[in-house]
């Protein structure tokens, strides 16, 4: 036999390198939890230091708003831009004094007259203005968000139709935002009845991370006025609701950002608040790391 055909039959029969596998497809849910949720940003930027792509994002309140913005195509350095224009800002839930050199109008207009202290348009309109994406069918990545129906308080989930009014719907928090129509429905904050909402994303990809920002109590490091009883007593009701989740499923991955002290509109807290997620944002990226090397 020819040499050079006995080579090629050596090289032929030698057993071939198994390919390389593919990295997990993933789905990532951003749950709810007021000016906290900004926390939302820290772990996109995880996402977008490391090249991974989420496959699927689920979204309600905050992490609706944050949600929409990146699976619209905007990265996460993009979306701390947009919320560091409101850098300096404090709206006083009850009030509605803006202390900001914006002026009240340029955000948050108040409105008594539609259930809701304040009227969110401006805010969402200044939001859709930074992407291309009216309808959820214009997403970059696929999308579902959350809200509640008041009258039976069951979740609504919204993936298809005008982008920006299913996020005022899953932000409307009760009282404070006033509620959407949509379909008949009245719809209030998705927090109130799915507040971190991975279960949707569940059997949809190889892995799914969930990422709670709902905020920490601890003894004596907060002042407990009205506004602070009003507002904790909102997040009680959604950790118990988280945990109550979490005892039925569990995602691949739970991550607990500790945005201790961040009252619900403290937009102007976000280096705060970034700061206080890079504990967190650290665990995403050795997990995430770690899913890569498998």
């Amino acid at each position: 036999m020819p040499f050079a055909l006995l080579l090629g039959l050596l090289i032929f029969l030698q057993p071939s390198a198994p390919a390389s596998a593919a990295p997990p497809e993933i789905s990532l849910a951003l749950g709810s939890g007021g000016a906290g949720g900004l926390a939302h940003i820290a772990m996109l930027q995880v996402f977008d230091e490391m090249e991974v792509r989420p496959a699927r994002i689920s979204g309600t309140s905050i992490g609706a708003v944050i949600g929409a913005l990146y699976a619209a195509g905007l990265s996460a350095e993009e979306i701390e831009g947009i919320f560091r224009d409101f850098a300096g800002s404090k709206l006083d839930a009850l009030t509605g004094i803006l202390k900001s050199e914006l002026a009240l109008h340029d955000v948050f207009a108040v409105d008594l007259d539609d259930g809701g202290l304040i009227d969110p348009t401006a805010f969402l309109d200044f939001l859709a203005g930074h992407v291309e994406a009216t309808r959820f069918e214009d997403l970059h990545i696929p999308l579902v968000v959350v809200a509640t129906d008041f009258w039976s308080g069951e979740s609504v989930i919204i993936d298809e139709g005008d982008l920006f009014v299913a996020v005022h719907a899953s932000m409307a928090v009760p009282g404070l935002f006033d509620p959407v129509i949509r379909d008949d429905l009245l719809l209030v904050d998705g927090g109130t009845s799915k507040p971190l909402p991975f279960d949707l994303l569940l059997g949809n990809t190889d892995k799914v991370v969930a990422i709670d920002v709902s905020g920490n109590r601890r003894p004596h490091d907060d002042k407990t006025g009205v506004t602070d009883l009003l507002f904790k007593t909102f997040e009680l009701m959604q950790q118990s609701l988280i945990r109550e989740m979490r005892l039925r499923h569990e995602p691949d991955l739970y991550i607990k950002v500790d945005t201790n002290g961040v009252r619900l509109l403290e937009l102007n807290r976000l280096d705060t608040i970034l700061e206080q997620a890079q504990p967190a944002a650290e665990d995403l990226r050795q997990q995430l790391r770690e899913w890569q090397n498998e």
